[in-house]
């Protein structure tokens, strides 16, 4: 007879939330009617972050995807009027991606559809119960990697 699992049963029921939030965060995105996927959403938060246009390689990075996929992410985007391609002032060899007015526009779209499904998901939870959620994840979030330690140990 096996003992129970509990980290395993933890990381089961995370798996399963964050399912759940995807569902839910599709669902609202459809209503809105966006025609953006789940992985452009995130390279659209994701260059927002950006104090100025990133190159291709710098998303490709940040998003710890191959610079090929966020090739195709850009492509669809840019068909959708969404970012466009711009050249380096001072590398005309080198690609910038800029956010246009229309992919502002959807940002703010695909943040109030992140809002309402994060309302959906902890509206069973008080108060005090989303205060100690969010530390929780806080911790999980912005904690040493597992093994970092072993890894700083050996260089």
């Amino acid at each position: 007879m096996t003992a129970p699992d509990p980290d395993g049963a933890l990381a089961e029921q995370l798996l399963r939330l964050t399912r759940r939030v995807h569902r839910i965060q599709k669902r609202h995105l459809e209503h809105r009617a966006l025609g953006i996927t789940p992985a452009q959403s995130r390279l659209l938060r994701t260059l927002a972050h950006y104090g100025s246009p990133p190159r291709m390689a710098d998303l490709a990075e940040r998003l710890e995807v191959v610079p090929r996929a966020v090739t195709t992410l850009v492509d669809g985007l840019e068909a959708a009027g969404k970012v466009r391609r711009a050249p380096d002032p001072d590398n005309r060899r080198v690609v910038r991606i800029e956010l246009t007015d229309d992919g502002r526009t959807a940002l703010g779209e695909l943040r109030a559809a992140r809002r309402c499904a994060a309302e959906e998901i902890l509206a069973p939870l008080t108060e005090r119960q989303r205060a100690a959620l969010g530390g929780l994840l806080d911790t999980l979030v912005d904690g040493p990697l597992p093994g970092a330690e072993q890894d700083a140990a050996r260089s």
